[in-house]
């Protein structure tokens, strides 16, 4: 229709979505397959499978489908999710041409080579079982050509993996490295609003979210000589983390819910907790410090407070009613004017349930509930009208995944939502409303949570392309403002007084808006999308992915622009029937296929800056490799940035000049961070593998960009010491 030509790729690439193992020593309920529909599936996985992500779903060309490269991303969905997923994107010369019996096979035997069980149900298209209430996640036996093979090796792998289950421990949990950190002062609300320029005190460095340093020690001109001055390995799993570092001693989160606190100058380990009960969870996107305290949360949404000098637990807070499942989350809490302000995200904010998705806010000494502000809009509610007549148990969605930011002058926190669910309008039945909280801008009044003002960027949004992501705040020319960007790739320029609109710019191609209101700044989709009905394939750019997505910007004030990382990628969705059922609901609900976007010649990675005044692209470099960390600028005039190909580099913030670089041991990736101790500035960086869309749409178009799948590890760079 567009004329656009497409190159579609192994897709099923994308069901592998780096996570973290389950490992709870708990028996798991029965799958919703059986036994014979695994080794079915195990048949025609071999043939039609297995030449790409090994025989033993380990990853080849194409990354594994077992263990901590599916379950972090897939467990929160359902199983129709994957069996719709894999029926519009494999093989990749023709999805769909196996037939509805081999893909329901195929996820029967993906289930069961992740730990899940045989039961006595067959597995069917309109099956919703979420797939970590029956996959553990502990990587089973496969029966490989050449070796154990039929159904002699399926039940051995069974009982070898049922044996694991039952007869081994969990791993210990607690304090298991005691120790004391000797120089520790309490944090202050003043410190938190001027953070000391040795410090990098929270997650994107400060209230406003810059990700900018006042060091300045390494420069443009000096930046050459860095060099190596310590690792540290971390825990496999997704790893995407923020560590903070406060008088010297450095803080971070590890998969699997590890909290460690390090000497920064050294490397040295001085405590490790490993926080509640089990090891779900993702290194969480930040933890904060506060007062005498290190407050992180976990996979399973609770909030742990911990004594910042010896690790020790001292509260935990469960996040949300949990009468009818868990709540999840993935990025760490902000602490402000006393309180623990916490988003959420995961499977229950897409079901169809009474509680909806929302912030919260807790006492930081405590950790009581303060207030709470729900991101979907009920029946009879400010904004809930805008979902028309679809009732409020069947509207999901709004998901506040990456930490807010906050203007201490304004008392106003500033926070992006996600989309509504499904994704797509024909699943969603809400109409062509806005399905007010969702993909907004909100501003919420710190003291009470009550909303301030909303700013919608894509109203009744229908292709996966949420605008969850960090809201940065700039001082320039007497306005204040705050600056977003989301999966469209449409930077945002709004008045943060008042959410008014002041600019947009679109950073990537797009296709999905064909207009913009020169008032409001309100997109308007292309027709097709908004007319589109299940069962229909549609066009967009970009795709899930990206435009921008988690790999936060950072604004310069020595140039006056925003340094952003975005990607190029476009796709195809087909939207599914969604039962209308309580305790139903989908996370996606809808079938994908990806393309190349026109114009990239490939280069799947983009990273550039716009000026804060004029929106106009300063500079750009475009790869092949995505660029997979958030952005690090300093006063010495240098932009650090990492990418999926190993590679660390600085960059001249003024003209995008490559200044130095160097490889790491797998895909780097994380929140790059500088600090100072004894006079020294150091630069850190982790190497991590997961996180869904952003590595595996890159992974299907660039498929030629290889890292190793292990290798999380935290890196500190530092200029010689001068004799």
């Amino acid at each position: 229709m567009f004329g656009l030509q497409k190159r579609y790729v192994l897709a099923l690439a994308f069901v592998a979505a780096y996570g973290v193992v389950r490992v709870t020593g708990q028996q798991t309920a029965a799958g919703p397959y059986t036994a014979a529909q695994a080794t079915a599936g195990r048949a025609v996985y071999q043939a039609r499978c297995a030449s790409c992500h090994n025989a033993d779903l380990s990853g080849l060309s194409a990354p594994a489908l077992a263990g901590l490269q599916f379950t972090g991303s897939w467990g929160e969905r359902t199983t129709a999710d994957l069996v719709s997923f894999m029926a519009g994107a494999m093989p990749p010369d023709n999805p769909g041409s196996l037939g509805e019996a081999a893909y329901l096979n195929l996820a029967a035997f993906i289930l069961d080579a992740n730990g899940a069980r045989a039961g006595n149900q067959p597995l069917t298209a309109a099956t919703r079982v979420a797939i970590r209430t029956v996959a553990t996640g502990q990587v089973r036996a496969v029966a490989q050509a050449g070796g154990r093979g039929g159904q002699a090796g399926a039940q051995a792998g069974r009982a070898g993996a049922a044996a694991g289950r039952g007869g081994q421990p969990p791993a210990p949990r607690g304090l298991l490295v005691p120790g004391e950190v000797k120089n520790y002062t309490n944090i202050t609300d003043a410190m938190l609003r001027n953070p000391d320029p040795s410090d990098w005190i929270m997650i994107r460095h400060d209230y406003h979210a810059n990700n900018y340093s006042t060091l300045n020690q390494i420069t443009t001109g000096n930046v050459k000589e860095l060099q190596l001055q310590w690792v540290w390995a971390m825990n496999e799993g997704t790893n995407q983390p923020a560590p903070v570092v406060h008088n010297g001693t450095l803080f971070m989160n590890n998969a699997g819910n590890i909290v460690q606190a390090l000497d920064a100058r050294t490397g040295d380990l001085i405590w490790e907790n490993r926080v509640g009960e089990t090891t779900a969870g993702n290194s969480q996107r930040g933890l904060a410090i506060y007062d005498d305290k290190v407050y992180v949360t976990t996979g399973e949404a609770h909030i742990f407070a911990l004594d910042a000098r010896t690790g020790k637990n001292v509260w935990d807070t469960m996040i949300g009613d949990r009468k009818n499942g868990n709540y999840s989350t993935s990025s760490g809490p902000i602490v402000i004017k006393g309180r623990v302000v916490q988003g959420l995200g995961g499977g229950l904010c897409s079901q169809y349930r009474e509680e909806k998705c929302f912030i919260s806010a807790y006492d930081a000494k405590d950790g009581k509930l303060v207030w709470k502000f729900h991101t979907i809009a009920k029946e009879g509610e400010p904004g809930g009208d805008t979902w028309g007549k679809l009732p409020s148990l069947f509207r999901a969605g709004g998901e506040t995944w990456i930490t807010g930011s906050y203007d201490p002058d304004l008392n106003l926190t500033y926070w992006g939502t996600a989309q509504s669910k499904p994704w797509m309008r024909a699943s969603r039945l809400s109409g062509n409303g806005e399905t007010l909280y969702a993909n907004s801008t909100v501003a919420l009044d710190v003291d009470t949570g009550k909303l301030a003002w909303y700013y919608d960027h894509a109203p009744g949004e229908t292709l996966d392309l949420d605008e969850v992501f960090e809201r940065v705040l700039v001082d320039d020319n007497g306005q204040k403002l705050v600056f977003s960007a989301g999966k469209a790739g449409v930077l945002w320029k709004l008045d943060r007084r008042t959410g008014k609109y002041l600019g947009h710019k679109e950073t990537v191609f797009q296709n999905i808006y064909d207009s913009y209101d020169p008032v409001t700044g309100a997109p308007h989709y292309r027709n097709d999308i908004i007319e589109n009905q299940i069962g229909e394939w549609v066009q967009s750019c970009p795709t899930s992915e990206g435009g921008h997505n988690w790999h936060a910007m950072s604004y310069h004030p020595g140039t006056n622009q925003v340094i952003i990382p975005v990607a190029q990628s476009c796709q195809e969705m087909n939207a599914q029937k969604i039962e209308q059922v309580e305790g139903g609901g989908s996370g996606g609900g809808a079938a994908r296929r990806f393309y190349e976007s026109p114009g990239s010649n490939g280069n799947v990675g983009k990273f550039a800056a716009y000026d804060v005044r004029t929106l106009k692209e300063n500079w750009k470099i475009e790869q092949r490799a995505p660029f997979m960390t958030a952005v690090l600028s300093t006063a010495g005039g240098i932009a650090f940035v990492g990418d999926m190909n190993r590679v660390f580099r600085a960059v001249d913030v003024k003209t995008g000049k490559e200044l130095w670089q160097t490889r790491l041991s797998t895909s780097v990736q994380g929140f790059p961070f500088t600090f100072s101790v004894g006079g020294r500035q150091y630069i850190g960086v982790s190497t991590g593998l997961g996180g869904g869309s952003p590595r595996m749409v890159p992974g299907i178009l660039a498929p030629d960009v290889h890292y190793p799948s292990y290798g999380n590890a935290l890196y500190v760079f530092a200029l010689p010491e001068r004799k």
